[in-house]
């Protein structure tokens, strides 16, 4: 439970949270003023803590980031430690978020890509890509694939590939990965 002396300090660590957010998904102040009627001014001044946040500015930026309002004030971990995930940041500015931990057997993934320059690597596995939210690039091998929202692309990694955002904005996926070649089985 968080006590009184600690919210000056939980409210000091807000700011920083909500740059790296920002920045992990590749946006601006810019846009991200455009997306939650917040302008450019402000949210300068809550990521600097020169402004303390209020839950009237909280809740778009959650929304837009498309996370918990608990995560963005780092709130304790309540309940089942099991569903509190912990993202990890990646060279180049993106984000993963591991949904399983199996190391040798089908692993899933929610990403958030940030943009960079196509490196088409090769590896033993099978992967499968849903888009959650932006535009996928996907290139295997001379194949060159934008895909949307809702959209799903399956692939075996031993051929030349690369994926990431199709544009200058980040680009959130479900990613499985099935280290052996093991392919997810649709059911109708």
């Amino acid at each position: 439970m968080v006590g009184v002396d600690d919210i000056p300090a939980l409210l000091d660590r807000i700011g920083p949270r909500l740059r790296a957010l920002r920045r992990d998904r590749g946006l601006t102040l810019e846009s991200l003023a455009e997306t939650t009627g917040i302008s450019v001014s402000t949210l300068s001044r809550l990521e600097s803590g020169i402004r303390r946040p209020t839950l009237d500015l909280l809740i778009p930026l959650a929304r837009a980031h498309r996370v918990a309002l608990d995560q963005l004030i780092a709130a304790p971990a309540t309940g089942d430690p099991r569903v509190h995930l912990t993202p990890r940041r990646r060279k180049g500015g993106g984000v993963i978020v591991p949904l399983t931990e199996y190391p040798g057997r089908l692993q899933v993934f929610k990403q958030i890509l940030a943009p960079r320059e196509p490196k088409l690597v090769t590896h033993n596995g099978y992967e499968w890509l849903y888009v959650l939210s932006g535009r996928l690039r996907l290139i295997i091998g001379e194949r060159d694939l934008r895909l949307g929202p809702g959209e799903v692309a399956e692939f075996d990694t031993t051929e030349p590939h690369w994926f990431g955002p199709a544009d200058t904005t980040s680009v959130e996926v479900l990613h499985l990965f099935g280290p052996q070649g093991q392919q997810a089985r649709p059911r109708a």
